[in-house]
C-alpha cells in the first residue's frame, strides 16, 4: 500500500464512483486508465491507496495517478441562479497485467 495516512474505513470513503462517458471509456481503452470521482479532500496516495484496497482481490497495481478538480456549473432553475457543487475526478493509470473489474466494485 502507498503512504496514505488514512484507515482502511476512511480509504472505503475516497472513491465516490467510476465515471462512465465516452472520454473515460477511450481513455480506458487508448491508455489503460481508469477515471473516478473521488472525495473533495482525497490526495493522489490516497486515491491510490483506495484503489489497491477496494480492488484487493485482483491483485491490482497503480502506476500513476493524475488528480482533476472540476468546478461547478452555474445554471438557470427557473428565475433564480444556482450552482453545482465541485467535483474532483482522479485518472488511475494501471500496470501492466492489472485490470479493474467494475462489477466487484461498491462505491
Amino acid at each position: 500500500m502507498s503512504q496514505s495516512k488514512l484507515t482502511k474505513d476512511e480509504l472505503f470513503q475516497v472513491l465516490l464512483a467510476p465515471v462512465v462517458t465516452e472520454k473515460s471509456t477511450r481513455a480506458a481503452e487508448v491508455d489503460g486508465q481508469a477515471v473516478f470521482y473521488v472525495a473533495n479532500s482525497a490526495t493522489r496516495n490516497d486515491v491510490k491507496a483506495a484503489v489497491e484496497l477496494a480492488f484487493a482481490d485482483d491483485k491490482v497495481e497503480v502506476e500513476s495517478v493524475k488528480i482533476l478538480n472540476v468546478k461547478g456549473k452555474t445554471k438557470r432553475f427557473g428565475r433564480t441562479l444556482g450552482k453545482r457543487n465541485d467535483r474532483k475526478k482522479a485518472y488511475i493509470r494501471l500496470k501492466d497485467g492489472s485490470d479493474l473489474d467494475f462489477a466487484k466494485f461498491q462505491a
